[in-house]
């Protein structure tokens, strides 16, 4: 018979991405205890949503004037909470109606979602990644609120493949237990009956840029090699070079380590240091080694007293002789730029790198404004953070219209 598309046309790709940011995760269910009932802000303000994407001054304009309202209003995490007290009613919302193509069920994803707070977020993230043929860990800090893991462990209630790390850590900024929450998931994930071939992690403020299809045809493509970023240490060699200690802080991330004068040993079994982020994109069986192998553990258990750890780790891993999807030390750098997997920008590399941050800068990191939208889905990256309702509820993503619109390119 004839071949089916199961790509979006430009048009329905448009479509699929831009709405309003805020409707994206409110629809189409409503969230109980939880009223909307103001005019939809693109019919308000009549915002052109091409025009976005063509990054016309005055639809542009437009969208800062919705921003500078700071009139945005979020579900709470009880209000969450509240969703998921019925699961046949929250799943009939969306999650039951999404399916996949026999082209993307033959090729199952793993995510592991290691998150802290705002849970109306992290469910607009996990519908919009949702498939049910995929599988979902959720790593929640042991330091959220109770309404927030409640709203996780709601989520992980009522959809079958969503569940919850069986070990939890109290994450601390640039300790090791950011890098061991995505570790629980993994080793979950590895458990699970679903055999996927790869497994991406994910935080609250990221969202996709690719459809499940796109983002299946691109992983085939791999052969099986991991996505990370991967570059010489140069000036960040004091992060391995002396013990670090946890301290108490002030700040939101309630301890932070902090350099001490003791050195540490070299690397373990002469491994040659590299640095990238904490976000990754990996196959099965780099998974499988990293899980077995006694040189991983030892590297793991020598990145203890590290700072951030997880920015190395995996940046090293990949580069060890042998690994499934082994990068040679040879090799030239993977920047952030050309890892597919995270597209973020920074303050510090605005302009000589992308264009500038029309959003506002957190921690030195853009959380993006709706004139990125054309950059971001023509840099060919896979997710974008970070993006926030309440920086700009003109927002630029949506799922939920594509897959109304193009339903049958998915069947």
């Amino acid at each position: 018979g004839d071949q089916i598309n199961i790509f979006p046309t430009v048009r329905c790709k448009l479509t699929f991405f831009i709405d309003l940011f805020y409707e994206s995760f409110i629809s189409p269910y409503r969230i109980k205890n939880l009223v909307f009932e103001r005019p939809r802000l693109t019919v308000q303000y009549q915002i052109n949503r091409t025009a976005i994407y063509e990054m016309e001054p005055v639809e542009l304009g437009k969208t800062l004037a919705i921003r500078n309202q700071k009139s945005y209003v979020g579900p709470t995490d009880e209000a969450v909470v509240n969703s998921t007290s019925d699961c046949d009613q929250f799943v009939s919302q969306g999650y039951d109606a999404i399916q996949g193509s026999e082209f993307e069920r033959e090729f199952p994803l793993a995510y592991s979602l290691a998150v802290h707070q705002d849970a109306a977020l992290v469910e607009r993230l996990l519908r919009a990644v949702y498939m049910p043929h995929n599988i979902y860990c959720i790593h929640y800090d042991l330091k959220s609120s109770d309404d927030f893991i409640s709203a996780m462990k709601g989520l992980a209630r009522c959809i079958p493949n969503v569940f919850i790390a069986s070990k939890l850590e109290r994450v601390q900024y640039a300790g090791i237990s950011r890098l061991k929450a995505d570790l629980n998931c993994l080793s979950d994930l590895l458990d699970s009956e679903v055999k996927w071939k790869y497994v991406i992690n994910l935080c609250g403020q990221d969202f996709p840029l690719r459809t499940n299809a796109e983002l299946v045809s691109d992983l085939k493509e791999l052969k099986g090699r991991n996505m990370v970023e991967s570059k010489w240490p140069g000036g960040k060699q004091w992060r391995w070079t002396y013990h670090h200690s946890l301290k108490d802080s002030n700040s939101e991330y309630y301890s932070s380590p902090v350099t001490t004068s003791e050195m540490k040993s070299p690397p373990p079994h002469n491994i040659a240091m590299f640095v990238g982020s904490a976000y990754f994109t990996l196959s099965r069986e780099f998974v499988v080694f990293v899980h077995q192998s006694s040189l991983a553990s030892d590297f793991l258990a020598w990145s203890e007293d590290t700072y951030s750890p997880d920015e190395h780790f995996w940046a090293t891993m990949i580069r060890v002789s042998g690994v499934p999807g082994e990068v040679p030390s040879s090799d030239p750098e993977i920047s952030e730029l050309v890892s597919k997997t995270r597209l973020v920008k920074w303050w510090s590399l605005e302009a000589r790198l992308y264009p500038p941050c029309t959003g506002v800068h957190v921690r030195e990191v853009c959380i993006y404004g709706a004139a990125e939208l054309r950059w971001l889905l023509n840099y060919g990256h896979w997710f974008a953070n970070k993006v926030d309702p309440k920086v700009d509820s003109y927002g630029m993503f949506r799922r939920k219209t594509c897959r109304k619109t193009c339903a049958e390119k998915y069947k």
